[in-house]
């Protein structure tokens, strides 16, 4: 799957900074207010601050909003068509977003794709 240009530098940037199991939900035509999630596992509180950090630097646009920042279990990221959710590994189990929006197309990101 070809993704949009700044889905795939922050994928790139979340790689470059070691986020796991990293997951792209297609949303088009399912969601009203964006069109892709992007998922990522951290592998603490502070390496989400880390994530989140250096993909707001290596983007070309700015957040429309940020939450859960200061407490790094669940960081997101709206860019609008796009939201970056990067959680640490208890809570992406306990919110699955996977299942819940299993509508969408799901994409595992592994190290040879983006």
């Amino acid at each position: 799957m070809k993704f949009p240009r700044n889905i795939q530098r922050s994928l790139q940037a979340l790689k470059e900074k070691k986020a796991q199991d990293l997951v792209v939900i297609d949303l088009k035509g399912i969601c009203s207010f964006t069109d892709y999630f992007l998922i990522a596992t951290a592998s603490s509180t502070r390496h989400s601050q880390t994530l989140s950090h250096f993909l707001q630097e290596n983007l070309e646009v700015s957040p429309l909003g940020v939450e859960g920042e200061e407490r790094g279990e669940w960081i997101l990221l709206d860019y609008g068509d796009f939201v970056v959710h990067i959680f640490t590994e208890e809570k992406r189990r306990y919110y699955d977003l996977e299942s819940l929006w299993m509508d969408g197309n799901l994409y595992r990101i592994d190290e040879d794709n983006s």
